[in-house]
């Protein structure tokens, strides 16, 4: 059996080459799961955030709208004769100013 000197070291660059290209892979997915990871939480869940707060808002905001519509109704129900009695108490003075036209 005849060593060849180089036969080692081909087989130590073989092996690295496997080496290294597994660890550009294992880089690789590191840093692909770290820009997923960012994007998850400095994007996705804030913009979530947001517009869970704003849903909220707005559906306070229309149950205030709605609550105020039904006390203007129930002012209103509760006042229809005293509308029209200032009007005819109005019409009923003579606030009327006669005027002279100047020549």
């Amino acid at each position: 059996m005849v060593l060849q000197p180089f036969n080692i070291f081909e087989q130590y660059k073989t092996n690295t080459r496997y080496i290294f290209t597994g660890m550009i892979k294992v880089l690789a997915y590191i840093l692909f799961f770290y820009l997923l990871y960012k994007l998850i939480f400095d994007f996705v869940v804030p913009v979530s955030k947001a517009t869970s707060q704003m849903k909220d808002k707005i559906k306070e905001m229309q149950h205030a709208q709605e609550q105020q519509a039904k006390q203007q109704q129930a002012r209103q129900q509760q006042q229809p004769g005293a509308q029209t009695n200032t009007a005819s108490k109005a019409a009923s003075k003579d606030d009327y100013i006669e005027f002279e036209e100047i020549k």
